[in-house]
């Protein structure tokens, strides 16, 4: 049975509750992020003003954001005209102000073993958005604070386990020394925990709200994939998709493959068989996941699964994690009033990939044996004949147009992170460069401080502290060569770095690093003194050697990463030849290394990107174009933010011709349908992408912050998606296509790039509709 507020949001959907027979378990769904938090704050509000003293587990990570707030909100401003009209609205009694302070809150999951107080525990992160911001009770919760588990003998965590690292294989084998020993009754210790805290959860009747986020893997808490559904709280390991998700918030994926966590069951969950269970998902990027996890009958293997034994379980989702519901995706295109060319190719494409079979190869009888294949072919009145010429020309031109020579161009390359732009289409800037023609600025907009781990600044102080001993090395400082006036000074160090490359020297590499860093230290701290500086590098030593992974840096030190991750971009393209005036770094302000990000601003990181435009006058700028929720928060805040630059620039020059290409990489693809430039590459340019990242990015290629999609560096990752690009098209035109084809580039092609070109009006118009769908406004 709905509530009120479903149902009003359900009938605001304009869709059912779930379709037969695919869909296992309810579906609410709404426009956009903050739209999914407001449905959710309002139910939560209207399941405690019947349930006051009710049992609760809430979220943690960026998910629950506008749940957060909006919650925050009704509550502090209750009795406030605009809060009691959209109470009023959903069918909640705005004369029942609900209390806070007598619900029973249980916290799903922490990492183990982890310091409580430090600010990426879970522990936390309650403490911070639902205790001291909520005023729930503490004295009603359970929590699952490391601090006060218990040890053996009561010693510090750090005795016991002084590598992090819990071999859970104690559990069941002899401990062979005392520190095993110790580590053997810590886990058991814990244990006892574990099973104390779910007969504490079933004595309380068991969860009665339970609101949870969906990970990369379908794990809810950390109940990962594989997960047996009668499961309880247990102490546990975590699998490889996991871990690559919590890296982020651990400080590199090296600590996350060894972090154990404590979770509340998937049983735990479904113990009250009258719980009010919601997943809540957002963004594209989920909405594979969303559909494993709603259209399969329950198993193991998809943890939400286990929902379908509650009657009150849900999944709210925004319209984007729910792209891939079969039957809401057909009503979608069934209910176009002309089918649109999207739909059309997007469902052929699949059909060909399905089939193993080209356009011009696909039947009316395929077409009939799909359900979007039949509609096609009642909406069209044309044989999968007609349709398959078309879109087959439909290929072949945006093919042709990946390989166009462009002559007296300005690019201005953009992107988010200092890799972005290389792992999006490093194989057609390849050949861009080629012609002199053409200038090309490859602008990197945010400093990109998070993805830099301590022990690798570790690593460089130290090289760097072992040069300063040299007196060849110092003689440099004496000449102003690090002066932060000196520009010339940059070029020559990228200049030896890529020598040291040349002739495999590691001891060139290491005195380019050590100078640039010398170079942003000096430029820092302000210095001009040698020995002040060392003294400076011993307290940055100090610093990355006693800071927990993961805790958020102090500002100086937040520039130092940045500024590092600005050096390793100015690497990638001096490799073509482009010195650092070619490569800006606007390092805009909004990204500030917090969890919930802040929105741009107009005069603080929206005129950098006018000025720069000013000074390199572009004819094509390229952005990374993200769908909802999908990839980094960043990337779309900085979309936003280069829109509104365009829109003054143009404004201000009359230019309306430049064009857009909206590029993809590692974080989400285009689907074919979705582009209309597709780049061979060649087995040749993904050698050079992969040799660039690799010997450019050191501080990427171990992989510190990985995708969950793949455990290793992000320019294999890239290689991997381009070659599934690649086998899409292949199949669609027919393998003799690339294999007799006339042109020897396209003969060499194994992969593919695909990239969106739009005029500056498609791409306001599209900024637009995803700034809808990420803020709630109306523009």
């Amino acid at each position: 049975m709905l509530s009120k507020v479903e149902q009003y949001y359900l009938e605001k959907s304009g869709r059912e509750l779930y379709y037969k027979p695919t869909e296992k378990i309810p579906v609410i769904q709404v426009s956009n992020f903050p739209e999914l938090g407001k449905l959710t704050a309002l139910r939560f509000i209207e399941w405690i003003q019947e349930n006051p003293d009710g049992v609760i587990s809430l979220p943690t990570g960026k998910t629950p954001e506008h749940f957060i707030k909006w919650v925050a909100n009704i509550i502090k401003n209750w009795d406030k005209t605009e809060i009691q009209q959209e109470l009023n609205k959903v069918g909640n009694d705005f004369r029942k102000k609900p209390g806070l302070d007598k619900l029973r809150f249980v916290q799903i999951d922490e990492f183990y073993p982890i310091d409580s107080f430090q600010h990426n525990s879970f522990y936390y992160y309650i403490q911070k958005y639902y205790f001291n911001n909520l005023k729930l009770n503490k004295k009603l919760a359970l929590f699952i604070n490391v601090n006060e588990i218990g040890t053996s003998e009561n010693l510090p965590l750090d005795e016991i386990f002084p590598d992090k690292i819990v071999d859970l294989s104690l559990r069941t084998r002899y401990a062979s020394t005392r520190l095993e020993r110790l580590q053997k009754q810590t886990i058991e210790i814990v244990d006892e925990f574990c099973t104390n805290y779910e007969r504490k959860i079933r004595e309380m009747g068991g969860i009665g709200f339970f609101l949870g986020g969906i990970g990369p893997d379908g794990h809810i808490g950390f109940n990962v994939k594989g997960s047996d559904h009668y499961s309880t709280t247990r102490l546990m390991q975590t699998n490889y998709e996991t871990q690559a998700a919590a890296s982020t918030d651990l400080g590199g994926i090296e600590i996350a493959r060894n972090r154990l966590v404590i979770t509340i069951g998937l049983e735990t969950i479904t113990f009250n068989k009258n719980a009010v269970a919601i997943i809540i998902a957002a963004g594209e990027a989920k909405a594979n996941i969303v559909r494993d996890s709603i259209e399969n009958s329950s198993a193991n293997r998809y943890p939400a699964t286990v929902l379908q034994k509650l009657k009150n379980a849900r999944f709210y989702l925004t319209n984007g994690a729910a792209l891939r519901l079969l039957e809401r995706r057909y009503k979608d295109v069934e209910k176009e009033e002309k089918i649109s060319q999207a739909s059309i190719e997007r469902s052929v494409v699949n059909l060909c990939v399905a089939k193993n079979k080209s356009v011009l190869e696909l039947t009316d009888e395929d077409y009939k044996s799909d359900k979007f294949g039949k509609l096609i072919l009642k909406k069209t009145k044309k044989s999968a004949g007609e349709t398959g010429k078309f879109i087959y020309d439909a290929i072949i031109k945006r093919f042709e147009y990946g390989m166009k020579l462009f002559n007296n161009e300005v690019f201005l390359h953009t992107g988010p992170h200092h890799d972005d732009i290389m792992l999006g289409y490093l194989p057609l800037i390849n050949h861009l460069v080629r012609n002199p023609n053409n200038k090309h600025y490859f602008a990197t907009l945010t400093s990109g401080f998070t993805a830099v781990t301590n022990a690798y600044m570790l690593k460089l102080l130290n090289d760097l502290k072992n040069l300063l001993s040299h007196e060849d090395f110092r003689s440099r400082f004496l000449e102003h060569y690090f002066d932060p006036a000196f520009s010339e000074g940059k070029n020559r160090d990228v200049n030896l770095y890529l020598d040291g490359l040349a002739a495999h020297s590691k001891t060139m590499k290491i005195e380019a690093v050590s100078r640039r860093m010398l170079r942003n230290i000096t430029e820092i701290y302000e210095e001009d003194n040698l020995n002040y500086l060392e003294d400076r590098v011993d307290e940055l030593i100090n610093y990355f050697s006693t800071q927990y992974p993961g805790k958020k840096d102090i500002p100086h030190v937040q520039k130092l990463k940045g500024m590092l991750r600005e050096w390793e971009e100015e690497i990638v393209w001096g490799y073509f030849g482009f010195n650092c005036s070619s490569v800006p770094h606007l390092r805009l302000g909004f990204y500030q290394g917090e969890i919930f990000t802040e929105t741009p601003e107009m005069n603080r990181d929206v005129i950098p990107i006018l000025q720069l435009m000013k000074k390199v006058k572009p004819t094509i700028v390229t952005v990374a174009l993200d769908p909802e929720g999908s990839g980094p928060d960043t990337h779309y805040k900085v979309l936003q933010a280069t829109s509104e630059a365009l829109k003054l620039y143009e404004k201000e020059t009359g230019n309306s011709n430049i064009k857009i290409w909206g590029y993809r990489n590692v974080w989400y693809r285009f689907h074919p349908a979705e582009a209309n430039v597709y780049v061979p590459v060649s087995l040749n340019s993904m050698a050079i992408l992969d040799d660039i990242f690799m010997n450019s990015y050191g501080s990427q290629k171990s992989a510190s912050f990985p995708s969950y999609e793949y455990d290793g560096p992000f320019s294999r990752l890239a290689q991997k998606i381009q070659v599934e690009q690649y086998q899409t098209i292949r199949t669609c035109l027919g393998k003799d296509y690339f294999l007799t084809h006339d042109v020897p580039r396209v003969r060499a092609a194994h992969g593919m790039v695909y990239l969106k070109e739009l005029d500056l009006q498609e791409f306001y118009e599209q900024s637009t509709e995803l700034k809808k769908l990420i803020e709630d406004v109306e523009t």
